[in-house]
């Protein structure tokens, strides 16, 4: 046990290091993992005769997606800092009951995701804003893609305890082993074999049962150094309910983003119509290829932040802190800059229909101003789950999206003109009250908490030596 727990021990060596060693294949990962359905988005733009109306649909089945997507956070990401704070103490077998408890969670949650999500579909979608016109291609694609609801919880959520433990270039390949066989099916499947919108809805799904696969392979494989062995698989309600708590951070950003698609895209079909829905489809694509690298930066900070944690090495885990944080800032307001300066090129990306790029042009820049404060809330929410504080980190998810994003969605229409406008401004307002509130918070807790417990530890240690 105690030769496995040396391999990537992120206590040693830079921590800079660590975590870029872990960032870059987690950033490329994120990118891979995003062409799921990115590469979806841009052939169904490309449908001859109505894609527009395929890609309005698209963008209405997104806030279900998103809630599956949610689940696989939930004890995926959930259970993954306790894993590394685990290792970090040394404490092997406890980490394998966390990685065979969520195992067991994933299987259990996709399954019924499948059969609400199918039973539930109609009347969700319409609620969703669908009209007559766009409801046929938003059904089309979502009862094919809930078919792999399971796939999607186990490869996405097993996948974080594969990064968890270091192996970030393997975790990388899981998703490209997806990607790429979404990318050579999508055509075939939507073109060659003239199926369209359902086309891209098979692709994806065989794409995501091949990863899910490589997921299991590697995890039950001598490779890795946490397994997933039968005798963890028993569901425990201890550790269910720690994976669950630190996970309701990450399951309500998912689910808050959900409900943050639904008010949008009802409020933008009153004000604006199926145009507009299918505007907000594109600008909601283009936030997430431009916020992969905040992510792989933040989501490679955590295994490094967590492990210090339990490993008690405090001085490298502001380090970290302090690198994720700048960097990330950077990042985001170098692109704030590019997207207002190039919003058409981003747009062509995914539809090139004029009267789309004529409204979507304005929209985005709105959408986007201030774009580096989203930083600091990805930064604040990272720090939170690392060390295991999940009230702080649910509670700053529940603050952006529904305390503020969500009211201002139906409430700025009425005051602004044009009233779409008032629809995409919503959020970058959310970004700097929420961003600052979460960063500014996290500062002062962990700050205090980490200058204690450094505290601690020298007086033991003068104590130890007096003694």
């Amino acid at each position: 046990m105690v030769q496995e727990n040396t391999v990537n021990d992120f206590s040693k060596g830079s921590v800079v290091k660590n975590i870029l060693t872990l960032a870059l294949p987690m950033t490329l990962a994120q990118l891979i993992n995003i062409l799921y359905n990115i590469v979806d988005r841009m052939y169904i733009g490309r449908i001859p005769e109505h894609a527009t109306l395929s890609l309005t649909g698209l963008g209405l089945s997104m806030p279900i997606i998103t809630v599956i997507i949610a689940f696989a956070n939930l004890f995926g990401v959930g259970g993954a800092p306790l894993c590394s704070i685990a290792r970090g103490k040394g404490d092997i077998k406890g980490a394998e009951s966390i990685v065979g408890n969520a195992f067991t969670m994933l299987l259990v949650t996709g399954v019924l995701l499948t059969a609400a999500g199918l039973f539930f579909r109609k009347p969700l979608l319409y609620a969703f804003g669908a009209s007559e016109a766009t409801f046929p291609y938003a059904d089309s694609y979502l009862s094919i893609y809930l078919l792999g609801s399971t796939f999607v919880t186990v490869s996405l959520g097993m996948n974080s305890y594969i990064n968890a433990q270091g192996f970030a270039r393997m975790g990388m390949v899981t998703t490209l082993i997806g990607a790429v066989l979404n990318i050579l099916l999508d055509p075939l499947f939507i073109f060659t074999l003239d199926m369209g919108i359902r086309g891209a809805a098979i692709a994806t799904v065989i794409s995501q049962l091949a990863s899910a696969l490589w997921t299991l392979h590697f995890l039950t494989s001598p490779k890795a150094i946490l397994r997933i062995r039968l005798s963890c698989m028993r569901p425990c309600l201890k550790t269910i309910r720690d994976i669950t708590a630190l996970g309701l951070s990450n399951f309500m950003m998912a689910i808050t983003n959900s409900i943050v698609q639904v008010v949008c895209n009802a409020t933008l079909s009153i004000y604006g119509g199926d145009l507009y829905v299918g505007v907000m489809t594109v600008i909601n694509s283009i936030r997430e290829i431009v916020s992969m690298p905040v992510s792989g930066v933040t989501n490679g900070s955590q295994p490094v932040i967590s492990f210090n944690y339990g490993a008690e090495k405090y001085d490298r885990i502001k380090t970290a802190i302090r690198f994720m944080a700048v960097s990330c800032i950077a990042y985001t307001t170098a692109v704030w800059g590019i997207l207002h300066l190039f919003p058409v090129f981003f747009i062509h990306i995914f539809n090139t229909q004029a009267d789309l790029v004529e409204a979507a042009v304005p929209s985005m820049q709105i959408y986007y101003f201030g774009f580096f404060m989203m930083s600091l809330q990805f930064s604040g929410q990272t720090v939170f789950q690392a060390l295991g504080k999940a009230k702080y980190a649910i509670f700053f998810s529940i603050l952006r999206k529904v305390v503020i994003v969500a009211p201002l969605t139906i409430l700025l229409p009425r005051w602004i003109s044009p009233s779409v406008n008032g629809v995409f401004l919503a959020e970058p307002v959310s970004n700097f009250i929420g961003g600052t509130a979460c960063f500014v918070t996290m500062l002062i807790v962990v700050g205090r908490e980490l200058k204690a417990a450094q505290k601690m530890q020298i007086d033991t240690a003068e104590n130890t030596g007096r003694g």
